[in-house]
């Protein structure tokens, strides 16, 4: 087997490609946008080449075939903030063969090294963890825009290199058409009508301003959570940017207290609906089908992150918002389904909001650790 780094116009597009032959057979597999993928290693596009660096690599056996990817980086911001120096490792594709692995983990784990890593984690991404992040180990249906989807041997191929779990990241289906609990219902009513309490939908015209609340109240939520970086203006902008295509400006709400950002949510279509046929191309055929598919509408919703300002947590705000957005989705008979993902199973309070709606559970990935001996 052959290793090779990913330097040139044909060795993207291998690195592309390996995910179309090794999932070909799988139903529930579908093929992340290609463009999706390479925006992550453009350091035009990626913010995270401000403050970090990263780099890959494609195997193939003695025919020539890729059969294997991997990609290592460095989050500056984070690297050090754990017990020992730590990088991340991710987008890994390998056929069901141990030997493969670890040549693909070995390449990483050198590259990291030599950057002085002591650790690394997997897989995860070059980038914020709404998207590509956790290895799937239950729930292996279609997955969500932006969820990893992988085959289960994964988990044996991490388990043997020596990788262990560091956390769970929970994702929980809500069924839309099924009415809330009648206490969530209670609560979200009387947070509704307290004096003060205002709710606010997402405006493209004013995005600067949900962004900018977005960001005060997430850094305040998180910012005593362990490994914690905050959040940067550019990069809220930049996420949103790319979100702009598939956005429903009423899925993404705001709740305030006179007038001071609170609590928010932000919600997604769900764009695998809409792109479950490309096979990871958007040429102008995949943009007019695409257009026509966001203008028909698609049935499941994503919820991306959701967040309440600390000293706000136990006033019910989420039950309101989520009020707020059935109220908007309801009469549009469309949606069926609201992903809830994901969540640390760390994060009591926000597993406790899950339950408070009647959600049940969907998938669960890992998170996991290999450090260096």
């Amino acid at each position: 087997m052959i290793l090779k780094p990913v330097n040139g116009k044909e060795r993207k597009k291998e690195f592309l490609d390996v995910v179309r032959f090794l999932y070909k057979d799988d139903e529930n597999w579908i093929c992340p946008l290609d463009n999706d993928i390479e925006d992550i290693f453009d350091t035009k596009k990626n913010p995270f080449f401000l403050h970090g660096k990263c780099t890959r690599w494609i195997l193939s056996n003695n025919e020539g075939k890729v059969i294997g990817r991997i990609a290592a980086f460095i989050n500056e911001k984070k690297a050090y903030q754990y017990d020992v120096p730590t990088g991340g490792v991710g987008l890994f594709e390998c056929i069901n063969d141990q030997t493969a692995a670890n040549m693909l983990f070995d390449e990483a784990r050198a590259w990291l090294e030599a950057q002085g890593m002591k650790a690394m984690d997997g897989p995860i991404n070059f980038g914020e963890n709404d998207s590509f992040w956790g290895l799937l180990v239950e729930g292996f249906t279609k997955p969500s825009y932006g969820m990893n989807y992988n085959f289960q041997y994964y988990l044996n191929l991490f388990n043997n290199y020596g990788f262990k779990k560091t956390y769970e990241q929970i994702t929980n289906h809500l069924q839309v058409r099924k009415p809330f609990p009648e206490r969530f219902t209670k609560i979200a009513t009387w947070v509704s009508n307290k004096p003060g309490y205002t709710f606010e939908h997402f405006s493209k015209k004013n995005a600067n301003k949900y962004v900018s609340d977005l960001m005060e109240i997430y850094n305040d939520a998180w910012k005593d959570f362990e490994n914690f970086v905050p959040i940067k203006k550019e990069t809220l902008l930049e996420s949103f940017k790319k979100m702009e295509m598939i956005m429903d400006e009423k899925l993404i709400w705001f709740a305030y207290l006179n007038g001071e950002p609170a609590s928010f949510v932000v919600i997604i279509p769900d764009a695998n609906q809409m792109i479950k046929d490309f096979n990871g191309k958007l040429g102008l055929v995949e943009k007019l089908k695409f257009v026509y598919r966001r203008w028909v509408g698609v049935s499941r919703m994503r919820a991306i992150v959701m967040g309440t300002k600390q000293i706000y947590q136990k006033h019910g705000l989420e039950s309101a918002l989520f009020i707020k957005l059935k109220e908007y989705v309801l009469p549009l008979n469309q949606y069926d389904e609201l992903e809830l993902s994901w969540v640390g199973d760390f994060n009591d309070k926000m597993l406790a909001i899950h339950e408070a709606t009647g959600a049940t559970f969907g998938k669960r990935h890992l998170t996991m650790r290999k450090t260096f001996d």
